[in-house]
């Protein structure tokens, strides 16, 4: 991913969300990357959901967002995490 993905979902978000308010982020990520990622996420409701195999884990973040700006900031960072799929 790109400055210029990131510069087109900026004008996404702010066309389609309302901010400040609640945003949904989804996460596909290998088992073993799943800590660190977390520890990168915003503070919100978490929800975990296991690969049949055990090797990935789904991870959805429910939380509150002041800007759009924000939520790229929170996808540039798990960009960082290995294997990471963002959804």
């Amino acid at each position: 991913m790109d400055d210029a993905f990131f510069s087109r979902l900026l004008d996404k978000l702010d066309g389609a969300h309302n901010f400040p308010g609640r945003y949904t982020f989804k996460f596909i990520v290998p088992q073993a990357q799943l800590k660190p990622l977390q520890a990168l996420m915003p503070v919100g409701e978490i929800s975990l959901r296991s690969s049949a195999s055990g090797k990935y884990t789904a991870l959805t973040i429910h939380t509150h967002m002041q800007h759009a700006s924000d939520v790229i900031t929170v996808y540039k960072k798990a960009a960082e995490v290995p294997g990471i799929i963002s959804l």
